[in-house]
């Protein structure tokens, strides 16, 4: 059986060459950068940069809702990544169809101060043996009393005798910052037919 660190190493996120995360700073003193700068003010608005929102009881920058699945024709698959939500994942089972067209959407909140470079992660093994790595980069978001939802690039599930079967897979929301937002663990069945 993997150790722990095995598999957070297969959640790190890929490193370019060259990139440095910017310097951070809080929503009010990104508010007052050159105010002259077109094209920084507009960065600044794609932000939504206002007041930090938030309770302050609750210091966490990024609270991930849920992880949905949408395919043609079929209802969405939302799974709520609440800490309740995610206790019952053990429980359920996801099936996907073999060979079908589907789209990963991501539901989350930021509060407090802005998240710079979020991404999603995930590792999927089948009997112990990684066959999938994705990383997705959703981008940098300001805090907001309103959820954002991002919507990833349509993928098509693997078809066929050998494709068939259970899958493990490890998720994760990292920033530039190195910080783990949510960390967790689901499966899927992939079968001949939808359930």
């Amino acid at each position: 059986m993997p150790d722990h660190q095995d598999s957070h190493e297969d959640l790190a996120p890929t490193q370019t060459a060259g990139y440095k995360a910017p310097e951070k700073k809080t929503v009010a003193e990104l508010a007052q950068l050159d105010a002259g700068d077109e094209s920084l003010k507009k960065w600044k608005e794609s932000l939504g940069l206002k007041a930090a929102v938030g309770p302050a009881d609750d210091p966490r920058k990024v609270i991930v809702l849920s992880l949905g699945m949408e395919s043609p024709g079929r209802p969405d698959v939302v799974v709520d990544l609440s800490p309740e939500g995610i206790a019952k994942l053990k429980d359920q089972q996801m099936t996907i169809k073999e060979g079908v067209e589907y789209r990963l959407k991501v539901t989350f909140k930021v509060q407090h101060d802005v998240v710079s470079g979020l991404k999603y992660l995930h590792v999927v093994k089948r009997k112990g043996i990684r066959v999938d790595k994705m990383e997705e980069m959703l981008g940098s978001y300001g805090p907001a009393n309103e959820p954002y939802e991002k919507k990833f690039l349509t993928e098509e599930a693997p078809s066929g005798l050998l494709a068939r079967g259970h899958y493990e897979v490890k998720s994760r929301f990292i920033d530039d910052d190195g910080t783990s937002h949510l960390e967790w663990a689901w499966s899927f069945d992939i079968k001949k037919e939808w359930d």
